[in-house]
């Protein structure tokens, strides 16, 4: 695993050397632009909008569009002003309760690994945010932007998760949402049932990019056939869209087909276990 950034957790007069290392990754099926006739891959040109002629690197410049065509143009010695001091430092500025935290505020974790000397205080932060049920509010810069972050206690070690600022999160003001809408007794009763009925263990495992799983099948059929045309699968009916007026009614169906699936799914003993105890 590739390491991105070295520096130090700081938090009072504490300091912990660490590593972070990427913790997530997008397995995206990537494409090129090809030309129809001859399979000629498409290169992209910079042009002029207002004549449409080629423009070389050297002659583009970074411009601020503040009025419909009118640009400010920004020179490096601008962004200069304005760069944060890469401190190489993960500077922890307060403590809060994870469970304070909206989660739509967090954006892209990392591992963070002890560095050299650093085992010691990087189990101690660990130990203490487990046990607290807190995370570490703090700024980072990683390649000359500054972000806002949470040192979190992972398992057995720490993650540092990058943060979206209050003012990047959309309010949702613009949308419909239902208020004082109450729902009956009954319904609310079925709704829970159906919610404890599809309840089960969390495993990650269990969820497949089936998408991504789909579209690598149908690449590897045209490779083996030489490029050409395969033959199209049947792809099951997609359910339609209803208007929900009786909701028990909906309900109570749900409940029953998930109750026969999860029967189907159960292995022959644990049915005669339940069947037994049912008895």
């Amino acid at each position: 695993m590739r390491a991105i950034w070295k520096g130090a957790i700081s938090f009072g007069l504490v300091n912990i050397p660490i590593t972070l290392f990427p913790a997530t990754r997008r397995e995206d099926v990537r494409f090129h632009f090809l030309r129809k006739s001859d399979l000629s891959p498409i290169n992209n040109k910079r042009v002029a909008e207002v004549d449409g002629k080629e423009v070389a690197w050297e002659e583009i410049v970074k411009g601020y569009q503040y009025e419909k065509g009118k640009f400010v143009v920004l020179q490096d010695e601008d962004f200069s002003r304005v760069d944060v001091e890469a401190t190489q430092t993960v500077d922890i500025q307060e403590f809060v309760e994870l469970s304070d935290i909206n989660p739509m505020f967090f954006s892209k974790p990392y591992y963070m690994e002890p560095g050299k000397g650093g085992d010691k205080p990087y189990a101690l932060l660990r130990d203490v945010l487990k046990d607290s049920g807190k995370v570490g509010i703090a700024k980072v810069v990683i390649k000359t932007r500054e972000h806002l972050a949470a040192v979190k206690a992972q398992r057995s070690g720490l993650v540092l998760e990058l943060m979206h600022f209050a003012d990047e999160i959309i309010p949702d003001t613009e949308l419909h949402l239902p208020g004082n809408v109450a729902p009956g007794k009954k319904e609310l009763e079925m709704a829970k049932q159906l919610v404890e009925s599809m309840t089960g263990q969390w495993d990650p495992e269990a969820f497949k990019d089936e998408y991504r799983g789909a579209l690598m099948e149908v690449i590897q059929e045209k490779i083996a056939a030489g490029g050409k045309e395969v033959g199209a699968k049947k792809k099951p009916g997609a359910l339609k869209a209803t208007n929900v007026i009786d909701l028990v009614s909906v309900l109570q169906k749900s409940i029953q087909q998930h109750g026969q699936s999860r029967a189907k799914k159960s292995p022959p003993a644990t049915r005669e276990k339940a069947r037994k105890k049912a008895a």
